[in-house]
């Protein structure tokens, strides 16, 4: 497995590529992360490195918090992070880690909490249909129809589609172009997308599945090459 980053959802833009295509991307800025603890395998029966994201001032500190930093002689983080790794000898307290983790990668993983919408009726929360808004239909045109049956089973079942509350839930984007990385400011371009407002938290990691598509660049220089070619023959 390999070590993620957190960083924060800054807006959307567009970014022009060498074919002076425009490409709608998100712009994250990154958060350097310190490593707090190495955990050997010896020890906890796996390896694995405790990272720290974002200063926090000690006063929002619980009290085992505070002697858990102490103990580590590093300054207090507000979000704390373990990552399961196959050898921890690269790894050392007080080591930081930022945007060169995903440096000649390609694609991404992007999980973050989407906008909430508060409580929402059944045709907005889970695009029903709704019913007729003529014809003897009353009272019931944007209704979810039946929510349960008779004395038996006598009970409505969990996950049956009604009104609740809508979004503010964590979800997961795969294989997500990273169009740019901007080292020097530790910011992540990342082509369309992503859930939540802005200035909320994302948390990314390289990306689990074997992409084999090629990215928006590629399929440029592939369309650039067959046209070269395709005019070296008329020639």
């Amino acid at each position: 497995m390999s070590i993620g980053l957190i960083g924060t959802k800054l807006g959307m833009t567009r970014e022009f590529i060498q074919s002076g295509q425009s490409v709608p991307v998100t712009v994250i800025k990154i958060e350097t992360g310190r490593v707090i603890d190495v955990i050997e395998k010896d020890k906890r029966g796996y390896s694995a490195v405790k990272i720290g994201y974002y200063k926090t001032k000690n006063s929002k500190l619980t009290k085992q918090m505070k002697g858990f930093f102490t103990k580590k002689n590093t300054e207090p983080k507000r979000i704390l992070k373990e990552y399961r790794v196959n050898n921890t000898e690269s790894y050392k307290a007080g080591n930081e880690l930022g945007l060169e983790l995903l440096k000649d990668k390609k694609y991404v993983d992007v999980k973050s909490k989407t906008i909430g919408k508060g409580f929402a009726g059944a045709m907005k929360r889970w695009n029903f249909g709704g019913l007729r808004a003529s014809h003897g239909v009353s009272v019931s045109h944007r209704a979810h129809g039946s929510t349960g049956q008779n004395q038996d089973p006598g009970k409505v079942f969990k996950g049956k589609k009604m009104a609740g509350h809508m979004g503010d839930k964590f979800r997961t984007m795969l294989n997500l172009e990273i169009i740019k990385s901007d080292t020097d400011n530790n910011l992540l371009y990342l082509k369309g997308s992503i859930p939540g407002g802005k200035n909320s938290t994302v948390y990314l990691r390289e990306s689990v599945k074997d992409v084999r598509r090629k990215t928006t660049l590629e399929k440029y220089n592939e369309k650039l090459k067959k046209s070269e070619a395709a005019k070296g023959k008329k020639k």
